[in-house]
């Protein structure tokens, strides 16, 4: 199993189908969970899925059409009555603090655990531990629409196992060795770093960009990703609606990725008018050839 990991939830667009759930997927990096869009039905697949509540600590909404945030409410319920009382951070447009407040006032719910909201309103950091960033960055649609970054810091070199056991240095010393010292003998001789140490394995990152037209401007956020998730609503066939309704074709979407230079495209937001979207698939190959459909319910791992 690895430590970073992203889980589909729900990979469709607009309105459910009998095959396919609105817009959510779970990041689970180490033992911390981060929900990205919640639309209807989200808690039901994370139980069909396996998905532990647990350790869910913060969601991130990208904007308020109702396919990416209709199952917030009866989540956020749902934990309630499972008694949490850590917090759980919410970002999202700035509406969407009144819009649930209102629900959970109007069923007489007092929630047990403090629900602290946090409004996106420019491309800023919104999440930051030893080991993780969580960036936003705006998207071009109907409405004001964020993308998500969830980018590993810079890893701490690693030591040799020879220089370790030969010179037995000390916690404190092996600390500053793996953030670049070199190490100093008691005769007064340096020892190098890169003699001591080896390279980390390289940091890893996730691009999350939904809804969203065509737009390189969002290129510099997502430049050089591991693994990119970007909406293809649309076929070749139908660019021009794409373009009225602020939506991407899959060959934009496969454009950006070769523009920005990422390793993988996962294609998502399917219009129900595709039972089956393999031709979105072709049509992206086409211009980006690392490029696979997402599958509700399969888990795909940045860097691999």
């Amino acid at each position: 199993m690895s430590d970073f990991e992203i889980t589909i939830l729900g990979n469709g667009s607009a309105v459910p189908t009998s095959w396919q759930n609105p817009t959510a997927q779970m990041v689970r990096y180490g033992r911390q969970r981060f929900l990205v869009d919640c639309g209807e039905g989200t808690q039901m697949q994370m139980i069909r899925y396996n998905i532990s509540y647990r350790n869910l600590s913060h969601v991130f909404i990208s904007h308020l059409h109702g396919d990416h945030y209709f199952g917030l409410v009866g989540l956020i319920s749902t934990l309630h009555l499972y008694g949490r009382q850590v917090p759980l951070h919410v970002y999202g447009p700035e509406p969407l603090e009144e819009i649930i407040r209102m629900q959970l006032d109007i069923s007489g719910t007092h929630l047990h655990f403090p629900l602290v909201f946090h409004v996106l309103s420019h491309a800023a950091l919104l999440y930051e531990d030893r080991l993780l960033e969580v960036h936003s960055f705006p998207l071009k649609h109907s409405l004001p629409t964020w993308g998500f970054l969830f980018k590993e810091k810079q890893k701490e070199r690693n030591l040799n196992k020879d220089f370790v056991s030969r010179f037995h240095p000390g916690v404190e010393q092996m600390h500053r060795i793996k953030q670049g010292a070199d190490y100093e003998l008691p005769d007064g001789k340096v020892l190098p770093n890169r003699e001591i140490t080896h390279d980390p394995f390289p940091s890893r990152s996730y691009a999350y960009c939904s809804d969203t037209a065509y737009d390189e401007d969002i290129i510099p956020f997502i430049q050089g990703a591991d693994l990119l998730y970007h909406e293809a609503t649309f076929d070749d066939s139908m660019a021009g609606q794409a373009a009225e309704k602020r939506h991407s074709t899959a060959r934009q979407a496969a454009t950006i990725a070769a523009k920005a230079k990422v390793k993988k495209l996962l294609l998502g937001h399917f219009s129900a008018r595709f039972r089956d979207p393999e031709h979105l698939l072709h049509e992206a190959r086409q211009v980006f050839p690392d490029t696979f459909l997402s599958r509700q319910g399969e888990k795909y791992i940045p860097g691999v």
